[in-house]
């Protein structure tokens, strides 16, 4: 994925088994960001950010969309633990990261393996990507959508 490309209709299903379509945020702009693992300290950081920035993120005509390879169950506690108002989808398949293109070889202490790059994308009310975001500040994620928001 990379910028003026349209998202896929289909995202996915949430932590509660609904299915997300791109057309359920027509009209709106949307937050969507791709996260490793539900409950490690970088994602629940970020989460925890755009949670406390969301109204800020919604008055900017924002939606937000969470994505990882985690269950909905694992998803579902996620949120409930940290109060996240925002929708989570569990891409057990990997079929969403691998459209946007954040499931890639990673190393991690002279390790590789395949993982999810943490990236968030952001895209207009008509559905195309504007922005992406590859240096995610983690703990001020919300400002740094923002920011970029602000700029446009």
């Amino acid at each position: 994925m990379k910028i003026g490309d349209k998202i896929p209709e289909t995202l996915g299903l949430d932590a509660l088994g609904h299915e997300v379509k791109a057309s359920d945020f027509a009209g709106k702009k949307l937050v969507i960001y791709f996260y490793p693992k539900d409950n490690t300290s970088g994602c629940t950081a970020e989460a925890c950010s755009l949670a406390e920035g969301y109204t800020a993120l919604r008055k900017a005509g924002y939606e937000v969309v969470g994505v990882s390879r985690d269950s909905a169950e694992s998803h579902r506690k996620f949120a409930e633990k940290h109060s996240l108002p925002f929708t989570l989808i569990a891409d057990t398949e990997l079929t969403l990261h691998k459209a946007f293109g954040v499931w890639r070889e990673k190393k991690l202490y002279g390790r590789v393996s395949m993982g999810t790059v943490r990236t968030t994308f952001l895209v207009d009310e008509t559905g195309n990507v504007t922005d992406i975001i590859t240096k995610v500040q983690t703990k001020d994620s919300a400002n740094q959508i923002l920011a970029l928001d602000k700029k446009a």
